[in-house]
């Protein structure tokens, strides 16, 4: 099990700022990217030599998860937790109505600096950050056209054509923000919008990868076998059904491609922090907004609640942080600011809901959280001890159960098993309970439950496209 949330820690030591310097932030932020799709932490294909030394530096934790969403485009409640420390069911995904953690780190004396994609409404940007410059505010685009606004007295100016990869001109811009710094620490966010689709990187990239040497995912399906809530969604409807495995390994053969892009672009940034007087007193994170499905279980996007879409990579390194570890800490995205606002003695609004896990830092083999629950929109919910894992459908009645020890791919529903009912019940009521401390009101059963079968839309009647 991999997928995609990875946090890299640079201080001198794990001392309280009231007796050092206080640390700087530089946190990198991906779109959409598996954790599994990094070498170091096991994936036998693809390139990533920047986030491997990243990885092999410190605390790798392979159960760090974005918690879900309430419509298909989930990077935007996504970013907005992180940013706000809320749970799902708090936030406000225009970030208007509650202080943010970045804020919090500029009231502490920090200098906050953002550049990438913002997908969190134009007018809460200038106060969430006290320098933004290059930020995508759209939805999806293309990443070689994209248009790019900096903020200026106070508001997004207007949006200009960038003149080459968004990507490479947000590294460009965290490159800028480095060497223009002295005196105040400083918390720069780098929130890259790929590698979402279109998987799109320049022609003369030199990285490529062979589609027929990309394995397929272990839970590899043509096609899920009922109906989610989520079957004809934009991100569903990529590649036709069934899906073939040639159309899986070509679609994998780009979206690596594009994470190799992204990784290169991550060395350049990480290149000029380390000859810059900060490199020693900067922690380095590296994160992404969720996974996604990639032909795993029959679906290609990121609108359900399994592992592969719902799981980020974090890791964790550097002076005082144990290196080359991985932990199996149950944590969620907005732990993550909460976490680094403990490393940096910055404290955090009043509204965030996320833990400090920071002694796992020192300390792999420490827990952070006990339980997780994951929702859709009100047609999926989930709940994890670390172990076992149930997912509820109420609007078709049906459940799922995992036992994540001995099946990580989720590929054996023990649901319906005899056997397992005890557990089945075990777990409804603990999701339940989780489900109501968190705010979240939505029913495990409906009424008048629909039919779990589902077809295929013919070609062109599927959903309209939506801007992620």
């Amino acid at each position: 099990m991999k997928r995609i949330l990875l946090v890299l820690i640079s201080v001198t030591s794990f001392v309280s700022a009231a007796d050092s310097a206080k640390p700087n932030i530089l946190f990198f932020f991906a779109d959409d990217q598996r954790a599994d799709t990094i070498a170091a932490l096991g994936n036998p294909v693809i390139k990533t030599p920047n986030l491997d030394r990243i990885a092999h530096r410190g605390v790798s934790f392979s159960r760090a998860y974005m918690q879900g969403g309430m419509n298909g485009a989930t990077c935007v409640p996504s970013r907005a937790m992180l940013l706000s420390g809320q749970n799902l069911f708090h936030i406000d995904e225009k970030l208007m109505l509650s202080e943010t953690w970045p804020e919090a780190f500029g009231k502490a004396g920090y200098s906050t600096f953002a550049s990438g994609k913002w997908h969190n409404g134009n007018t809460s940007l200038p106060r969430v950050f006290q320098t933004a410059r290059s930020m995508f505010t759209g939805g999806m685009t293309n990443p070689m056209e994209a248009k790019l606004s900096d903020v200026v007295d106070g508001k997004v100016a207007q949006a200009k054509p960038c003149t080459k990869h968004a990507c490479e001109v947000f590294a460009d811009e965290a490159i800028r923000f480095i060497q223009e710094q002295s005196g105040a620490p400083f918390f720069a966010y780098v929130p890259f919008d790929g590698p979402h689709d279109p998987h799109i990187v320049p022609d003369d990239f030199p990285i490529h990868y062979t589609a027929d040497e990309i394995p397929l995912p272990p839970n590899f399906l043509p096609q899920h076998p009922f109906n989610n809530g989520e079957m004809a969604i934009r991100d569903e409807q990529l590649l036709p059904w069934p899906r073939s495995e040639a159309g899986v390994r070509a679609f994998l053969a780009s979206y690596y491609r594009y994470i190799s892009f992204l990784d290169v672009q991550i060395g350049r940034v990480l290149a000029a922090l380390e000859a810059s007087p900060h490199a020693k007193n900067t922690i380095i994170v590296f994160s992404a907004d969720s996974g996604v499905a990639r032909g795993s279980h029959g679906l290609i996007g990121k609108q359900n609640v399994y592992e592969h879409s719902m799981r980020v990579p974090l890791i964790i390194a550097g002076p005082g942080i144990a290196e080359n570890q991985r932990s199996e800490a149950l944590c969620y995205l907005f732990d993550v600011l909460p976490t680094l606002g403990k490393l940096c003695g910055v404290t955090g609004p009043k509204t965030s809901d996320g833990i400090d896990f920071s002694a796992t830092l020192s300390d792999a083999s420490k827990p952070a959280r006990s339980q997780l629950m994951f929702a859709y929109r009100n047609v999926q919910r989930a709940f994890t001890d670390g172990r076992w894992k149930l997912i509820r459908y109420p609007q078709v009645d049906r459940t799922q159960l995992f036992d994540l020890q001995v099946d990580p791919f989720e590929v054996t529903d023990l649901a319906d098993k005899p056997e397992h009912a005890a557990k089945v019940a075990e777990l409804t009521t603990a999701l339940e309970k989780e489900m109501r401390q968190s705010g979240d009101t939505a029913a495990l059963k409906v009424a008048n439950p629909s039919s779990a079968d589902w077809t295929p839309p013919a070609k062109g009647k599927g959903e309209k496209k939506r801007k992620k």
